[in-house]
């Protein structure tokens, strides 16, 4: 089963959405940040890029650990790159990352209603791609970060689900 896709109860097919994969809370930064605390938030938090923020909130930008060593400016709003590509909680797992590819970018921002809800990157997409779970009663596959409550195919509990080791190959 590709991995944008997870079988149902009603054994159909559900496609796999952006919410389901984004990291929630999203570390921001503003546009007046210094080009060191950035790379300090970068670097605590383990991230790669962080949205940038306006004074009312509004996403302006979205600066990398590339921007911020590039030695082009002193502030987030200065190094960042504006050319923002945003996607929307109900944007599908395939669809990133063909945009992923495509654009050759590494994060995107998730909005709803106008406002920041999320961010997802390629490692978020290459661990929820990674991660499946096996029913060992039935086994039924499921893509997730943890296993289902229960198996959609025989509604066994959570605890009949097991690891399943991901190939590096294709």
């Amino acid at each position: 089963m590709p991995e944008r896709l997870r079988a149902s109860a009603a054994s159909s097919v559900e496609v796999v959405k952006a919410r389901e994969v984004m990291t929630t809370p999203v570390i921001t930064v503003t546009a007046t940040a210094s080009v060191g605390d950035v790379a300090e938030a970068l670097k605590r938090h383990r991230i790669s890029a962080a949205p940038v923020l306006d004074e009312v909130g509004a996403v302006v930008g979205l600066v990398s650990e590339l921007d911020a060593q590039s030695g082009t400016g002193s502030t987030a709003g200065e190094v960042m790159s504006t050319a923002l590509i945003t996607v929307t909680q109900d944007t599908d797992v395939e669809d990133l990352r063909q945009l992923f590819l495509g654009r050759r970018i590494h994060s995107v921002p998730v909005m709803a209603g106008g406002r920041l809800v999320g961010i997802v990157s390629k490692g978020d997409l290459f661990r929820f791609t990674a991660t499946e779970w096996v029913c060992i009663v039935c086994g039924e596959s499921f893509r997730d970060s943890e296993p289902p409550e229960a198996c959609a195919r025989c509604h066994g509990d959570g605890e009949r689900f097991e690891l399943q080791e991901q190939s590096p190959g294709p």
